[in-house]
């Protein structure tokens, strides 16, 4: 890939096509909720049983949406007073100097999100295959079983990556039409968690799902470790509330709808899956989901609800809709996403090749391509055990640095136009800030999640100030260039 060589990129020339807003309300409501609901509430929900060790673990799920809705509050005013392409890109490159730590930190944004948001992409993926298997158990075998040194390849990575490509394709076209595909998509998300809801309540045993273990509030040191645990998993099935902001460029009335859609989406997806998850506890025993049963049967815990209510069709059938609500999850992934390192490669703090659209369909199609690719490779990769690691970058790297940075923008610049105020500031933002750092060190694993977020922060440093010196930019560059560059800008 080349780099930029120049400081206008070939698609900052007048004839070169631009985002235009064609996304309303409910399109942007509707593709905030396809992000945040995928495949991990179905898969995390045993998972957090096991980590609190009861039901209990619903404190983690209460305690994630708060985080959410705080946080959430960030990103509703920041999106409305810079409702530009790239979301964290636009906004720390403005808070921290566009020529200084903002160019720094958010070129390491926009790296970070080349290692995470394909993850992501294929954790989403990886999920939906395993759904695959339930519903057509050879997709589990190894692809090679009579060579070892493949043993790790199974059917369910090509499936996996099969579900990668496809989505890039549907992708591949004008976003007005997405939007369309957006709203069929979000129908099927929305029935498939009021299914399961109406499924648990409708044979609820009020003694399942309120029967505690002995010393469930215990607060000691494994009280709060399980807390941190549950709350980590909770948090990383509410992300994409903020998915919106990434499109700011192509939300119509963004001063308004940008704040309504981040807000709107986390109540509701808070709703659903506090609704879902106390109607699971109700159907299947905790002490089952925490017990050291085959993992499978765990993981696809809402078809065993449905197989226990309304028997083996109804199970199927909701493998297959779990399915189709992962693959909507990373459709919004992969649209998001694609169109960070666009805006960053716009702005001359990234490469080169990602600077351009679709000169047909105006979408940055490159940044795309690229984002899907490295997907579809991780695919065949295990990603449980990367999660956290992935939660940790982050935070350290992106969400840490908005909620300190809302903070000094209004210090630095109160007068600027915010259509959107956070309300009871500045509560959310510290409280979000607290949040998160009860999460990573609330857990034994804190230190090597925090070298992982380390590696990757020393790595794009690294580049940055190798780019930086070669083109004689920040911090490298003298004094009036500096100066000359910010009169401009």
């Amino acid at each position: 890939m080349s780099d930029v060589n120049s400081s206008q990129p070939e698609s900052d020339s007048a004839a070169a096509p631009q985002l235009s807003r064609q996304i309303g309300l409910g399109s942007a409501v509707s593709l905030n909720m396809l992000n945040m609901i995928g495949v991990g509430p179905f898969i995390a929900m045993p998972l957090i049983i096991i980590a609190m060790g009861g039901p209990q673990a619903m404190l983690g799920w209460v305690l994630g949406a708060l985080i959410a809705i705080c946080d959430g509050l960030v990103w509703a005013e920041l999106g409305a007073s810079m409702p530009k392409a790239g979301g964290s890109y636009a906004f720390l490159r403005e808070i921290y100097g566009p020529q200084g730590l903002g160019r720094l930190f958010s070129f390491l944004y926009v790296w970070q999100v080349g290692f995470s948001a394909p993850l992501s992409i294929a954790s989403g993926c990886i999920g939906l295959s395993q759904y695959a298997a339930y519903l057509w158990p050879p997709l589990a075998a190894k692809v090679f079983p009579a060579i070892p040194a493949l043993g790790f390849l199974h059917y369910t990575s090509l499936s996996a990556a099969g579900s990668c490509v496809l989505v890039v394709v549907l992708l591949y076209r004008n976003v007005r039409s997405i939007t369309y595909l957006a709203w069929v998509l979000w129908a099927g998300v929305v029935f498939t968690i009021s299914a399961v809801i109406v499924a648990g309540f409708t044979h609820f045993h009020p003694a399942l799902a309120f029967t505690l273990p002995p010393g469930a509030f215990r607060m000691d040191r494994s009280f709060f470790e399980g807390l941190g645990a549950a709350t980590l998993l909770a948090t990383y099935c509410y992300w994409g509330y903020y998915n919106v902001s990434f499109l700011g460029a192509e939300i119509k009335n963004p001063g308004r709808n940008i704040p309504r859609a981040i807000l709107l989406s986390v109540v509701l997806v808070a709703a659903l899956y506090l609704l879902m998850n106390l109607s699971v506890l109700g159907v299947v025993p905790w002490q089952e989901l925490r017990s050291g049963a085959d993992i499978s049967s765990k993981l696809a815990v809402v078809a065993v609800v449905m197989q226990r209510t309304f028997g083996t069709f109804a199970a199927h059938a909701i493998a297959g809709l779990v399915i189709w609500t992962a693959f909507a999850s990373v459709f919004s992934l992969v649209l998001g996403y694609s169109r960070v390192p666009y805006a960053a490669a716009l702005d001359g703090n990234y490469f080169r090749f990602f600077a351009k659209l679709h000169p047909v369909h105006h979408f940055p199609y490159r940044s795309l391509i690229a984002l899907g690719g490295v997907a579809t490779i991780f695919c065949f990769f295990d990603l449980p055990h990367v999660i956290a690691a992935l939660v940790a970058i982050r935070i350290v790297l992106q969400f840490l640095l908005q909620q300190v940075g809302v903070i000094l923008l209004r210090i630095r610049e109160p007068e600027r136009p915010r259509p959107f105020r956070i309300w009871l500031y500045p509560l959310p933002p510290i409280l979000a800030f607290a949040g998160f750092l009860f999460i990573l060190l609330s857990r034994h694993e804190a230190m090597r999640e925090f070298s992982y977020a380390a590696a990757v922060a020393i790595s794009g440093t690294v580049i940055f100030l190798i780019r930086s010196r070669i083109r004689g930019e920040w911090p490298f560059a003298s004094a009036t260039v500096a100066n000359s560059e910010k009169t401009l800008s």
